[in-house]
């Protein structure tokens, strides 16, 4: 994928850019595999808010991608498309049964191409199989965290996975955040890197983008009265915070620990932080 610039005809067109779309095939998704999306607005049950800056945006629909296809499913590229709810391209495929289904599209995925998802398949791009049948070494994405749960690790623009090493019924496996970890070995994955990844140099270049892609305007704490945030008060012009950062409930932000799941810190041979250290 190619980035698109603009002519500037107004100051915002100045520094945008946009995908060019080019190996988008079709623009229309199938109808059976698509859904309306009921945005919460980042409001819980309560209908109170629970995320900042959320809410609005243009309407979308959800397309039902498969992360876990059957082993033993063989189906060939019909489409590549655009999803507007994540920075992957999806392939659409149909299986020997004349079945249809989503994946996320890995790089350099065309129409007409099988794959090919079981025990033991060729080493090639988009094909799908264990860890344990994978080669030391190899590009992966779309991981599994539970085998049978369909994948959760690497499937944004561009990101990729590399298998280091095989020790019995566990794989080490190095994560796009540079963190290793340990997965299991009967854990599927899709071998090469998740395609577009040009999407993280697009400029959004103006506010009305973030607008439409449901991102509100952000108010900053130390601009506010005090009695909206703890930032907040004095006695005008610019001033340093009196406090540590924290959200208006008077949460930590920077370098508060926010990770709750201890008991998967055995999994964690390197942590991400580690290498910025040095």
């Amino acid at each position: 994928m190619a980035i698109r610039e603009y002519k500037p005809t107004t100051p915002s067109q100045r520094g945008m850019s946009s995908p060019d779309f080019s190996e988008i095939t079709t623009k229309k998704p199938l109808k059976s595999l698509v859904r309306v999306k009921r945005a919460s607005v980042a409001r819980n049950n309560r209908g109170r808010i629970t995320t900042r800056h959320r809410g609005g945006g243009a309407k979308r629909f959800w397309r039902q991608v498969n992360f876990k296809l059957p082993r033993g499913s063989v189906a060939t590229v019909e489409q590549i498309e655009y999803d507007p709810n994540r920075s992957a391209q999806i392939a659409r495929l149909k299986d020997q049964a004349g079945n249809y289904h989503y994946i996320i599209a890995s790089k350099g995925m065309r129409v007409g191409r099988q794959v090919k998802v079981d025990e033991e398949v060729p080493i090639s791009r988009g094909n799908r199989l264990p860890l344990k049948n994978i080669p030391t070494g190899t590009t992966i994405h779309a991981i599994e965290l539970t085998p049978g749960h369909g994948a959760q690790v690497a499937r944004g623009a561009g990101t990729a996975a590399q298998l280091l090493a095989k020790d019995g019924k566990s794989a080490q496996v190095r994560l796009p955040s540079g963190e290793i970890r340990l997965f299991q070995a009967e854990a599927m994955a899709s071998i090469g890197p998740v395609g577009n990844e040009q999407q993280q140099n697009v400029q959004v270049g103006k506010a009305g983008r973030t607008r439409r892609r449901g991102i509100r305007p952000t108010v900053r704490g130390v601009v506010m009265a005090a009695a909206d945030h703890p930032h907040g008060g004095g006695d005008g012009g610019r001033h340093k915070m009196a406090r540590p950062p924290t959200t208006p409930w008077g949460q930590k932000t920077l370098g508060y620990k926010t990770r709750r799941r201890k008991t998967t810190d055995k999994y964690i041979i390197r942590a991400r932080h580690e290498g910025r250290r040095k």
